[in-house]
């Protein structure tokens, strides 16, 4: 398989599939047992067939005439036996990136490792001497001591985001816990119902324009060949928003680069692949070493499209494989979410930097309140057989994928988008336990802070709201929620779904933008 992934296959049987003008970057398709059709890749080889080196029409000295019919026959049975070789193959490749849109996350049966970094030795090093450091080291060395330097700053610029949410007016008018317990048995506004087609078509408006893809796949497919020329053996997966199923209008687009050897410096290769993408004429290329997941970010401006690429961030491709599959079983999870999305960036609730929620956590709380609905509109796939497995720095991930068989799962459940939204407001302003609850995707269920040991603050892990990753299991989502942004949140469940109830024009009064003071 590797000497086909480096062209050697191709290289033995003479031919040249590398230089046809306005094809595809995928070499070649093939019939799954399921039915469906893939792409797959093969380096930058494609599928428009040239004539092999030695064959460009020109005869053959020593005389004697050619017989073009039995070369073209041979020609062809060589490339029908390139096919057929790389179909049986094919399994075992990776998907190229614009397939990815589509079909997200690893093979099953990966196992794969996120890589490690060594920074303080190299800082170490650095300090107390032992040794020589290339121009590469040095550059790393110096980025590396600015930015431990320059803790003590993040440290105030963390308290200062911290004082900036005591600022925000927001959280001082929270319902009593008897005011919350008498609403949450308020019955749902009667006219609940002419709302649905305003709701949907906010839905319509925030979702991305098939332009917007053919943009998105222009560049992955310059990324690609760039990637490949110095990393052959890497395999480059989609993950984030632009895959998951519930990405917006105008989002980015996050890439993982996984590399299969031993990772000792994340930071080396990064400062590497930004010299790459800005010789390619890429603009704000930045490499941001010290982020919690460290990234290259950049802006194509043929596409004006921005893109962030990580090392062996795997775990959240198949975060991104879980969502996607979640959103293809019911359309009223992708309206709820977008909707949801929007409101949460209207008022200024979808900022981690202030303490509040990120997307993905928003997602997850939608995910988990359709899995509550009864009847359920939402199976828990991790609860069922599991028939898609990947380890990622042995962690575990497997749940049930075969997705077509579900799409009728909740189909007894008729609620409305319009309902849904009414219901996912009432149940985290009046309905949710913050103080002894977590809401878990992973077993489709609550679950309590005893059972996590996320009874108290450990470091800066909070637990004021509980949303427990489905396979990183340690992980809460609400973990950034400090003890002023919590209001700030709960008063904003209690002012939409008060609007949800009472406002005789909802769809305009729940996105009003909040404007922070």
């Amino acid at each position: 398989p590797e000497g086909l992934l480096n062209g050697n296959l191709f290289e033995k049987s003479n031919l040249d599939l590398s230089k046809p003008a306005n094809s595809s970057p995928y070499a070649f398709q093939h019939q799954s047992e399921r039915g469906k059709q893939q792409q797959h890749h093969v380096g930058n080889y494609r599928e428009t067939l040239r004539p092999p080196p030695g064959f460009s029409g020109k005869p053959r000295g020593g005389g004697g005439s050619r017989d073009f019919g039995a070369r073209r026959n041979h020609l062809e049975h060589n490339v029908d036996k390139l096919r057929a070789e790389y179909s049986q193959l094919s399994n075992d490749n990776e998907m190229g990136l614009r397939g990815q849109f589509d079909h997200p996350g690893p093979p099953a049966g990966s196992n794969l490792q996120s890589g490690t970094d060594i920074k303080e030795s190299l800082i170490e090093l650095h300090r107390f001497g032992g040794g020589q450091v290339d121009e590469v080291g040095e550059r790393i060395i110096e980025s590396l001591l600015i930015e431990e330097e320059s803790e003590d700053k993040n440290d105030k610029k963390h308290h200062r985001h911290e004082k900036e949410s005591r600022l925000d007016n927001r959280g001082q008018r929270l319902l009593s816990q008897r005011v919350r317990m008498l609403k949450r048995q308020m019955e749902c506004r009667s006219d609940i119902h002419r709302l649905n087609a305003p709701f949907l078509a906010i839905y319509e408006s925030l979702n991305p324009p098939k332009e917007e893809k053919t943009k998105q796949q222009q560049l992955l497919a310059s990324l690609e060949k760039l990637v490949w020329k110095e990393w052959p053996q890497a395999k480059l997966f989609l993950y984030g928003s632009c895959a998951n199923g519930f990405g917006v209008s105008r989002s980015d687009i996050d890439i993982c680069l996984a590399l299969n050897e031993d990772i000792n410096n994340k930071s080396e290769i990064l400062l590497k692949l930004a010299d790459i993408l800005q010789s390619d004429n890429l603009q704000n290329v930045q490499a941001l070493t010290r982020a919690r997941v460290p990234i290259v970010k950049l802006m194509d401006p043929v596409t004006g499209i921005s893109c962030d690429i990580c090392i062996n961030n795997v775990l959240a491709v198949v975060n991104t494989k879980l969502l996607r599959d979640y959103a293809q079983i019911d359309e009223r999870l992708r309206q709820l979410a977008f909707i949801v999305k929007h409101w949460a960036k209207s008022r200024g609730v979808n900022e981690t930097y202030r303490g509040t929620l990120s997307s993905y956590a928003y997602v997850l709380m939608c995910i988990h309140f359709l899995q509550q609905r009864r009847p359920a509109i939402l199976p828990c796939l991790q609860g069922m057989e599991k028939t898609y497995n990947v380890t990622v720095d042995n962690i575990e991930c497997a749940y049930f994928d075969q997705i077509k068989k579900l799409h009728n799962f909740g189909s007894s459940n008729k609620e409305t988008v319009a309902q849904l939204v009414w219901g996912f407001f009432n149940y985290w302003a009046y309905g949710h336990d913050y103080a002894n609850s977590v809401i878990s995707v992973r077993t489709g269920s609550i679950i309590s802070k005893q059972e996590k040991d996320w009874t108290r603050r450990i470091g800066n892990d909070r637990h004021l709201i509980c949303i427990e990753d489905p396979f990183e299991t340690s992980h809460d989502l609400g973990r950034v929620v400090d003890k002023f942004s919590i209001r700030v949140l709960r008063e904003e469940f209690e002012r939409a779904a008060d609007i949800m109830q009472f406002d005789p024009n909802p769809c305009v009064k729940l996105f009003e933008p909040y404007v922070h003071s």
